[in-house]
């Protein structure tokens, strides 16, 4: 069933808001350019595990340790290769290391440069938002 136009005024209202209020968060949600690459690398990830398990059964079978032994290093690095990010994305890509020259330290999590803890935050916008209907 489709919004109406009230209901998506709001929705474009409160998509305006959250890209204001927290852009890294609304850019997530939004999706990227990086998703189609995150899933090509978990679908890469799983045939090297699928192929691993091959070779290690194959190599149980068979009475060959070494075949065995490869299958299960295949299984592993199509694990971590599944589950490992890209090189060059997430949130550290072209940032200095921590420890660098020039790099730049971040706040606390538990508290933001406005004052109050996250909850805090997402109460007091709650209760402005309340008040707007």
């Amino acid at each position: 069933m489709p919004l109406s136009e009230h209901e998506q005024r709001l929705l474009e209202q409160m998509e305006r808001a959250l890209s204001a209020d927290d852009p890294k968060f609304a850019n997530a949600m939004r999706g990227s350019r990086h998703g189609r690459a995150a899933k090509r690398r978990l679908l890469i990830g799983i045939v090297a595990v699928v192929v691993g398990l091959v070779l290690l059964i194959i190599g149980a079978s068979t009475s060959q340790i070494w075949l065995g032994a490869g299958g299960f290093i295949v299984m592993l690095a199509g694990t971590i290769w599944a589950f490992s990010p890209a090189r060059g994305t997430g949130a550290a890509a072209g940032q200095p290391p921590a420890g660098a020259p020039g790099a730049t330290r971040r706040p606390r999590p538990g508290k933001t440069r406005r004052g109050g803890t996250f909850m805090e935050r997402l109460e007091q916008r709650w209760d402005r938002r309340r008040g707007q209907w």
